[in-house]
């Protein structure tokens, strides 16, 4: 097992207080915390080696570009890809919205169909909104079963000859629920329709491998994996990102340029127009760096894994919480609800105690309309949480009890 005690000091943001305590953060899968590993790569990278790449032959620019083009290599070995299929994005929702833009319109028509599921974050559902109604498509929904598991029967049943693409979040945000998303990509190539793997929470968490799963389209982002904000990934096979258009238009993404018309370089550059996120993507490399040096993400599943275990165990024995997801194996995001008491209140009064939490509609109205709750209150985990930090979330909770329950009290 990995040693906890020592990866913390290798973030600094944990070691404050917040209103008097000390600081709890669960909530990873809103964004994670930085390690000092990350946070040096950055500083180097500006202080030592800036400039734009790909455009000038001075020593600053070959830096730039081999560190650019360094981490991209880092993260396609990463998910055991090609470094020609990583397009580097702003994150997972430009990601989704660059194939519902680029592979939508040239490859869905009028009564085509297009599948998610009900546990969709926003990102993953939003743009094929966008598109079906762009392109007369009808947008279908898998159900989800009472065990908060997506329904496989209903799938194969939605799942027709005009499905022309299944968007499939690999790990729920809200849920924690692990989706079969091999199953689904084998059942979705029998019928003849492409699928986009959503894997903002998984790649973070456990090991991927796009040839193992066979997706077509895998979109992650670098800030929910101790990279920072405005980084993402997409991922797609070779052939299919060849015959794709390109997404923006602009410098760099070019061959050759007349006043009546252009021609296009191959993917990736395809649809990296204009300056890239240079340092963001040097951050993501060191990321991916700091991940494996901590044995692979095989033993940060199994440390999660245990953790998520014991926060499931201790929020579970509270009187008037109700936990929504299945039993493990599942990610470490927990969504819960605790009676009488609005979930915004909830972590109002746990950020009073120094733990952060999220509350609200986790960016999955939908979901949140199946649950039968406006929010629920979500605590999530990372490799550098620690049980007693669970405790501490517990004894926030049993406060919040507390308090409204006197509140409650007739005067």
């Amino acid at each position: 097992m990995l040693d906890v005690a020592t990866i913390r000091k290798d973030f600094p943001i944990l070691d404050q207080t917040v209103n008097g305590k000390p600081l709890v953060y669960l909530d990873s899968a809103a964004t994670s915390q930085k390690p000092r590993a990350v946070l040096e790569a950055l500083d180097r990278f500006y202080r030592e080696q800036n400039s734009n790449v790909h455009r000038g032959v001075h020593l600053l620019a070959e830096r730039a570009t081999a560190a650019y083009e360094g981490a991209r290599v880092k993260v396609a070995r990463f998910i055991n890809a090609p470094a020609e299929s990583v397009i580097w994005t702003r994150g997972t929702t430009e990601s989704v919205n660059l194939v519902a833009y680029s592979w939508g319109r040239l490859n869905v028509a009028e009564g085509d169909e297009i599948l998610v599921t009900t546990m969709e974050h926003h990102s993953n559902l939003v743009p094929w909104q966008l598109l079906a109604a762009d392109r007369g498509a009808v947008l279908r929904a898998v159900p989800l079963r009472k065990d908060f598991t997506l329904d496989m029967d209903a799938f194969a049943r939605l799942l027709t000859p005009r499905t022309r693409l299944v968007a499939v979040t690999h790990m729920s945000n809200v849920l924690g629920t692990i989706n079969p998303v091999r199953e689904i990509i084998r059942a979705a190539h029998a019928a003849g329709a492409l699928v986009l793997v959503d894997a903002a929470q998984s790649a973070a968490h456990m090991p991927l491998d796009v040839v193992e799963l066979d997706a077509d389209f895998l979109a992650f982002s670098g800030h929910k994996m101790m990279g920072p904000t405005g980084i993402g990934v997409l991922y797609g096979k070779p052939e299919i990102l060849d015959a794709m258009p390109p997404f923006h238009g602009g410098g760099e993404m070019i061959n050759e340029v007349t006043l009546q018309r252009s021609t296009f370089k191959a993917p990736p550059y395809r649809f990296e127009a204009g300056t890239p996120p240079i340092g963001g993507a040097v951050g993501m490399g060191a990321a991916v760096d700091y991940l494996q040096s901590l044995g692979g993400m095989a033993a940060v599943e199994e440390l999660e894994a245990g953790l998520t275990q014991v926060a499931l165990d201790a929020l579970g024995n509270i009187p008037g919480v109700r936990i929504f997801g299945p039993p493990p194996p599942r990610g470490g995001a927990i969504s819960f609800a605790v009676d009488g008491i609005h979930p915004h209140d909830l972590a109002t009064i746990l950020d009073s105690e120094g733990v952060a939490v999220r509350a609200g509609h986790h960016c999955a109205q939908p979901l949140m309309n199946w649950l039968g709750v406006p929010a629920t209150t979500r605590a999530s985990f990372y490799v550098y949480n620690t049980p007693q930090e669970v405790d501490a979330l517990v004894r926030g909770v049993e406060k919040a009890k507390g308090i409204f329950g006197v509140l409650s009290q007739p005067a």
